[in-house]
């Protein structure tokens, strides 16, 4: 049940925009974020915000839809499409819920590797700027 609260939230954040205030409600304070163009994950709500921050601003366009969800206990696991300068982004978003709807972990898989290319120069413009 975790998940299905969580995902309506998350749903509703994005819906807004990702603002960073909004992100930080949903989000917990030792949640972890998993990039596809980053090695390492990137451990606590400030930088799991400034990720999805940025993804939102570069992924988050006019194009983004998600196309498909699946929901099982704690965990989500929500497909999408988007287009970033004519390069067709398919990609997935895994998270894990904690038990009061929290995202505990938030991974994004991307596809073809020309979208990776282009994912990678986009959020790394992104995250220098709001830095």
């Amino acid at each position: 049940m975790s998940a299905k609260k969580g995902l309506a939230r998350w749903h509703e954040v994005i819906e807004a925009g990702s603002v960073p205030a909004h992100l930080a409600a949903i989000i917990r304070e030792d949640a972890a974020f998993h990039s596809p163009v980053v090695h390492t994950p990137q451990q606590g709500r400030d930088l799991v915000i400034a990720y999805l921050s940025a993804a939102g601003q570069t992924l988050g366009n006019d194009s983004f839809t998600y196309v498909r969800e699946v929901v099982d206990g704690e965990n989500a696991m929500l497909e999408f499409t988007t287009e970033m300068d004519g390069i067709h982004v398919n990609g997935v978003d895994i998270i894990r819920f904690d038990e009061n709807g929290m995202i505990a972990d938030f991974k994004v898989m991307v596809r073809p590797l020309k979208a990776v290319s282009k994912v990678w120069e986009m959020m790394a413009a992104q995250l220098e700027a709001a830095s």
